[in-house]
């Protein structure tokens, strides 16, 4: 395996609080508008995104959930392994408002379809907004783009893009992964 690192500490860090002034530009005081992480990994950062625009915003009301979506994955039945779902835990109500979905990695776009399958059963977003940390671009299933990227990435399928989060992973940290050919 050959690891390439793409982004890590101050960098990733940087990254991310662009990302909020960006949301911030077009969703002023967040008062019409909701955050969801897409289970697994979306979580973190949707978390992320949360705590830092709580430091920008301190006196805005950011509200935050995570959205699983293993049940409505196309992917569901084909798997040899059973999926272990993970929990929604979405404690308020998106009628009518902006959802901005995150997830890590953008690849295929089928896990953004799986997530807005999934969002339905909580109402009827006014609009829905995409943040993907990482977009690997050139790749997609499905006609789905991020309306806020991170960083874009030109992969192959061989590749892998690996996100590490401080929390859970020790480090603050984004590597391709390229197996090498001998």
């Amino acid at each position: 395996m050959q690891n390439l690192t793409l982004l890590d500490g101050q960098k990733f860090q940087i990254t991310i609080q662009r990302l909020c002034r960006q949301l911030i530009e077009n969703h002023n005081d967040f008062s019409n508008t909701v955050l969801i992480g897409i289970q697994p990994r979306g979580i973190y950062l949707a978390k992320r995104v949360a705590e830092e625009l709580r430091k920008i915003l301190p006196d805005k009301n950011i509200l935050q959930g995570d959205l699983d979506i293993t049940f409505y994955r196309d992917d569901f039945r084909r798997r040899e392994s059973q999926l272990v779902p993970n929990q929604t835990k979405i404690d308020f109500i998106i009628e009518g408002k902006k959802v901005i979905m995150m997830d890590d990695v953008l690849w295929t776009g089928r896990t953004i379809r799986a997530a807005m399958d999934a969002m339905q059963a909580f109402g009827r977003p006014e609009k829905i907004e995409l943040l993907a940390l990482v977009d690997r671009r050139y790749s997609r299933h499905i006609p789905v783009s991020a309306d806020y990227v991170g960083i874009e990435v030109d992969s192959i399928a061989s590749q892998k893009v690996v996100v590490s989060w401080k929390d859970t992973d020790g480090e603050d940290k984004i590597v391709l992964v390229s197996e090498v050919q001998e």
